[in-house]
């Protein structure tokens, strides 16, 4: 991956994209912020809530009456918001690592039916704020139940509930990091001042990875860290990934991938860290696959490679993409993986014949940095790094889509567990917010004949 310039914890607009953001003069007044890193460490989530509520949070009532969803003012403005989008759409320029000919990409791009709609608007919050620390990685955004997400807001992770209106901090990197617990055979150390490049969270468990390679573990139900090290000292040792799993013997394990090449397993309740595996290339990105016996290998490459979880060793190549990957998802049923790529597409790959993909889905205008699938495997969404997140049905071969169009870098896109919410971290100076969508249910009653 490519190593970011941006050194301070506040919302990315990469010199690589050639974008016109938000005027923030335009929209309105905002305090600058600090990019000393000890004052964005000074927490101000104690404060009241509703006297910091936004004019800019939006409910489903005001959307349905004719307001933005993030509270953009587009009567105030000189352009409609059709007509930015436009502005938009001509002047994005995608990120590419590598310079290939996509002459015959659309040509292998699924027709997708649009315009469906399968998960309503429901809410926009201001009160957290998703930012990013490197602009190729988007999965910053993790849901636990249909009201509750984590997100990564500067320096402290933060959990939303959208039951209680609240947000709340639950951990703070920025200060000094002493895991509670010390563990016979872990590398465990005192961190501090950790830049959050990925997180995951599953079971009671949060995983996340730093700018400088580090690794964060902590049990949601106790105080404090329960593990933290640096898992690669070298100059670019990014920590692109992490994954939580569980072993065939049923145990626990947190993967990561790593900027130096290597995949690491470690034992969720020792931490001991029981193999690695290495690769000719940078990895970006792994999953494992629902029977935990595949695991997806994702990085500066245009293949992508399935291996042996328990081993490492490689048992298939996935040849298509025409760029380096940072995305990967199965499907609850083991047998599709979907992989995105900075060549603007998200292929799906039937396991039992790799020999090519099975279907190409396209964006809009940039990279496939997050998918995620429900878990009754209903949908697929894939998020582009701004302004849009697709949603397919895989009941209908992934030929129909709904497209929600927004404004803003996109931090990191996660379903609720039981498929009733998405949620959208959107990392923008003015906007930058939280996006919620329920799903739709459809009812079909008989009509009687009195």
């Amino acid at each position: 991956m490519a190593l970011s310039q941006n050194q301070e914890l506040e919302y990315i607009v990469d010199e690589y994209y050639d974008t016109t953001d938000f005027d923030d003069s335009t929209f309105g007044d905002e305090s600058p912020r600090s990019t000393d890193p000890d004052v964005s460490a000074d927490s101000d989530f104690e404060d009241d809530f509703e006297v910091r509520k936004s004019k800019l949070d939006t409910s489903a009532i005001e959307a349905r009456s004719g307001k933005d969803i993030q509270g953009i003012p587009w009567e105030r403005l000189n352009f409609t918001r059709d007509k930015y989008r436009e502005m938009r759409l001509k002047q994005y320029k995608n990120y590419e690592n590598l310079s290939r000919s996509r002459e015959d990409l659309e040509k292998e791009c699924k027709e997708v039916g649009k315009g469906h709609s399968f998960y309503d608007f429901q809410f926009n919050t201001t009160l957290v704020k998703s930012t990013i620390v490197h602009f190729q990685l988007r999965n910053l955004l993790w849901s636990t139940s249909k009201h509750g997400v984590y997100l990564m807001q500067n320096y402290s992770v933060m959990h939303w509930s959208s039951l209680l209106g609240k947000g709340e901090e639950v951990l703070n990197v920025a200060r000094p990091l002493a895991p509670t617990m010390k563990y016979p055979g872990s590398a465990s150390q005192t961190l501090s001042r950790v830049q959050i490049s990925t997180m995951a969270v599953r079971d009671g468990l949060m995983a996340a990875g730093g700018f400088q390679g580090e690794l964060i573990c902590k049990y949601l139900n106790q105080p404090g860290v329960a593990f933290a090290t640096k898992i690669s000292n070298g100059e670019n040792a990014i920590t692109n990934a992490v994954d939580i799993s569980y072993s065939p013997t049923g145990s626990m394990r947190v993967i990561t991938a790593n900027n130096d090449q290597q995949v690491r397993i470690f034992d969720a309740k020792s931490f001991v860290c029981t193999n690695h595996y290495a690769f000719p290339w940078s990895v970006n990105n792994t999953s494992v696959s629902p029977d935990d016996k595949l695991l997806a290998i994702l990085g500066d490459s245009p293949e992508c490679l399935l291996a042996d979880a328990q081993s490492g060793k490689v048992v298939s190549n996935l040849k298509g993409h025409l760029d380096y990957s940072f995305s990967s998802a199965w499907h609850p049923d083991g047998r599709i993986l979907a992989t995105g790529n900075q060549d603007t597409t998200c292929r799906l790959w039937d396991i039992r014949n790799t020999s090519q993909s099975i279907a190409v889905l396209k964006g809009r205008m940039g990279a496939i940095r997050a998918i995620k699938f429900t878990s009754d495997g209903r949908f697929m969404a894939m998020a582009e790094p701004a302004d849009f997140v697709h949603i397919f049905d895989t009941q209908s071969d992934y030929g129909t889509c709904q497209e929600i169009d927004l404004f803003g870098e996109i931090a990191g896109i996660s379903f609720s567990p039981d498929t009733e919410a998405l949620f959208i971290g959107v990392a923008d100076r003015t906007y930058g917010s939280l996006l919620e969508f329920n799903r739709k249910h459809y009812h079909h009653y008989l009509d009687y004949v009195l």
